[in-house]
């Protein structure tokens, strides 16, 4: 491999990046943060083969390739090889192994681990594009395979963190390269004697529907959605199926839904890094009636009363967060969606 691409992904790994990206005749792009910064020098052909070789693929051969790479000091990249108007092209990500425990992250680290106690359920962790919720299922993944003995299979697109085996043991498989889709995926792991099941990404009413019915038959389902908040979240996956099978949805998700976590990363007031922010809903009680009704109002009132730990919504975290100072005032309120309900809220008006 080049120098300059070993020099390259040690920058992003010292700058713990999320991806790296490479064109032939372009500036390398290193995305930190969601955001992306250009490199000076510019990616040659050379650079390219090279990286194609190191991969074990010709380059004449490129067009879509999916590939794992070894940096000098070890460290495991996925590549994904492909063309750009005939020139080469990639991008790389990190395959992590160091993952951050819940308590460090600011998860309510008790509700997870009581959520991931339980012998079967679905624990949904959701939220937008970029909030972090890949680190959340790595924090709840680490700690399962730290205290619960038994075999836990993934199903992710792409692998983003290699587990060890501890108390529990672990088979990762990637879309693509290991199983043809996440509902294939799914499927056939529930051949492979699993005690907890995590699917990278509902999808469609089959991958729902199938989770749910894993949670039924004894199974603990970890997946994400993207969704920003708790009632958005079933709202979306009661509304991925035809009316016709609706209420076999809303019964399975009532009786299976262990509980949602539903997270943005904000900028910290300090000026660096960010700040998670988490609403959240243990399903239990009255809320498996109001699911089954789809009484979404009734939802977010239960949300919002705050009388229960269990259960936070966005605007109680918003305003907590703005009063312990760890985000300014002017970005909790941009993302209250209701600047009144706020300003009321962090007043102490109910």
């Amino acid at each position: 491999m080049s120098a300059f691409l070993e020099s390259l992904t040690t920058l992003a790994r010292h700058w713990e990046a999320s991806d790296l990206f490479l064109a032939e005749g372009q500036h390398a792009r290193i995305k930190v943060n969601g955001a992306f910064h250009q490199h000076e020098q510019l990616v040659s052909r050379g650079d390219m083969e090279e990286l194609c070789a190191a991969c074990g693929v010709s380059p004449e051969t490129v067009q879509d390739r999916d590939a794992a790479w070894f940096s000098t000091d070890g460290t495991r990249f996925r590549v994904n090889l492909h063309r750009r108007m005939g020139r080469l092209g990639a991008v790389l990500r990190q395959i992590r192994t160091h993952v951050s425990d819940m308590e460090s992250l600011g998860l309510p680290s008790a509700l997870l681990q009581g959520w991931l106690t339980r012998r079967a359920g679905l624990v949904l962790i959701t939220g937008p594009t970029g909030s972090g919720k890949s680190t959340t299922v790595a924090s709840c993944l680490d700690h399962l395979s730290k205290t619960r003995p038994g075999h836990v299979v993934t199903i992710e697109d792409p692998i983003e963190y290699l587990f060890t085996d501890n108390a529990a043991f672990f088979t990762q498989r990637e879309v693509g390269l290991d199983t043809a889709t996440y509902l294939t995926g799914l499927q056939k792991a529930l051949r492979q004697a699993p005690d907890v099941i995590f699917v990278g990404e509902i999808r469609d009413s089959d991958s729902a529907i199938t989770c749910l019915q894993a949670a039924e038959t004894g199974h603990l389902v970890v997946s994400t959605l993207h969704s920003p908040n708790v009632t958005e979240t079933l709202d979306r996956l009661a509304n991925l199926v035809p009316p016709g099978d609706r209420e076999v949805m809303l019964s399975l998700l009532s009786n299976q839904t262990v509980g949602i976590l539903s997270q943005r990363l904000l900028p910290a007031a300090s000026g660096t890094g960010s700040i998670l922010v988490c609403e959240h809903m243990e399903v239990n009680g009255a809320a498996r009636e109001w699911i089954r009704a789809m009484n979404i109002p009734a939802l977010a009132e239960h949300l919002r009363r705050g009388d229960d730990p269990a259960n936070c919504s966005l605007l109680q975290a918003l305003v907590s967060a703005c009063q312990a100072e760890i985000i300014d005032y002017e970005t909790a309120l941009a993302h209250s969606g209701n600047a009144f309900e706020f300003n009321r809220a962090l007043r102490g008006v109910s």
